[in-house]
């Protein structure tokens, strides 16, 4: 579907001026996440090094004067103007943090049109390493079970993915931010207990899937984690892995990209689990920004045709031995374009079933979200932060000016 955001009713202005004449910067621009870190901590960073810079002092400024101006006697204003003044960040869908790529950021005002960005598509390269399951569905989690492998080939692969194209049902994984009964789903599941209904399957859309490279054991160095589950805490993984009934209109909407919000409120956000960020993804100011690979799922369309759920390729192959030593096993490599709520995560995991083995997530790389894509001249690295302003300054400049002339055009 085409990405249209949705503009106010005056022309989109990214710099707005001062009573000295100052432009200020806001807008939307694209970040290149990298490997190991949250998309809050992305969001920090940026503002680690905007707050003290020459290019957001105009920003700061009017913040302050728009603040001085408020009513001094009613008690929430004095509240705010004694807070400390940073520049209002938010983003436009969660990474998770192994994930690298495309991170939507929304600067001051650009923050209020981040919500556009939930129902844009976007695109993914992932890894797909065979033979093991984790309770995260990534190589970040604990490995829950084992199955052979041997079987597995890229024929095999590429029949199986044949039911995953289109519209299709799929499971969040058991480490996602879905709430049930205002509790987030990776609490459970690290608390070691059952939620008190079973996860639903949901709608989404996978407009391409494609195997992209195929690497035969051997050839390859994705490995699976090392840490293993034991005891109840594997008891309570498996039990949830195995679940197949849906659940209810119980959970709210969550996925591997979500809006989250302002990072002035980060002392107080506690933040999700290494396999996934707390997300999933309303007005997208960024102070009231609360929203979620993973993104909130629009509900079905009710003259939708009804999505079916992938039926696995073959039946499961029952579980070997860890202890047996075998070959590396198979991976690998495909691209995918999908729609708001798809978790590539979940397509591993369903994956290696739909070929009797296990599988998980080995790496991803989120390479377009909307019209923004890792080519350089549209996205900002994350190592020109290092630089100083002297290298991110005119980047983030150019980037903001040219998201407002778009905006502009589109009026």
């Amino acid at each position: 579907m085409p990405f249209r955001p949705r503009l106010s009713r005056t022309p989109w202005q990214a710099f707005r001026k001062i009573m000295s004449g100052e432009n200020i910067l806001e807008g939307v621009m694209a970040v290149h996440k990298p490997q190991g870190i949250t998309s809050a901590d992305v969001l920090r960073d940026l503002q680690k090094h905007f707050n003290p810079s020459k290019s957001f002092a105009p920003w700061l400024a009017d913040a302050r004067a728009q603040r001085d101006q408020q009513n001094k006697h009613q008690r929430q204003q004095r509240r705010r103007r004694e807070k400390r003044i940073e520049v209002k960040i938010g983003h436009g869908g969660t990474l998770d943090p192994l994930a690298t790529g495309v991170l939507i950021t929304g600067i001051g005002k650009g923050t209020k049109v981040l919500q556009d960005f939930l129902s844009c598509t976007k695109s993914y390269e992932a890894i797909i390493t065979f033979g093991a399951e984790t309770d995260t569905y990534d190589r970040l989690g604990k490995i829950v079970r084992r199955a052979p492998y041997e079987h597995v080939t890229r024929e095999a692969v590429e029949k199986a993915l044949e039911q995953f194209r289109g519209k299709i049902m799929q499971k969040p994984p058991i480490f996602s931010a879905l709430r049930i009964n205002g509790k987030k789903l990776y609490e459970y599941a690290r608390e070691g207990k059952m939620p008190p209904i079973e996860i639903k399957h949901r709608p989404v859309e996978a407009l391409e899937v494609e195997v992209v490279e195929w690497f035969e054991p051997g050839t390859h160095e994705y490995k699976w984690p090392e840490t293993e589950m034991t005891g109840e805490e594997k008891v309570i993984a498996e039990k949830l892995l195995d679940q197949e009934a849906g659940l209810s209109a119980e959970t709210e909407p969550a996925a591997e990209g979500e809006i989250e919000g302002d990072v002035n409120a980060s002392t107080k956000r506690k933040l999700s689990p290494p396999a996934e960020e707390e997300v999933k993804e309303d007005s997208v100011d960024a102070k009231k920004l609360k929203v979620s690979e993973t993104e909130a799922v629009p509900a079905a369309s009710a003259s939708a045709p009804e999505p079916v759920a992938p039926e696995p390729a073959t039946e499961e192959v029952p579980v070997e031995s860890a202890d047996e030593p075998k070959p590396q096993p198979p991976a690998v490599k495909i691209k995918m374009t999908v729609t708001s709520g798809f978790y590539v995560r979940s397509l591993a995991h369903d994956l290696g079933k739909a070929v009797g083995s296990c599988a998980l997530m080995s790496e991803l790389v989120r390479t377009r979200q909307g019209e923004y894509d890792l080519q350089p001249d549209n996205i900002l690295e994350y190592k020109d932060l290092e630089g100083g302003e002297e290298v991110w300054g005119p980047k983030v400049e150019r980037l903001l000016t040219e998201w407002a002339k778009k905006q502009a055009d589109k009026q």
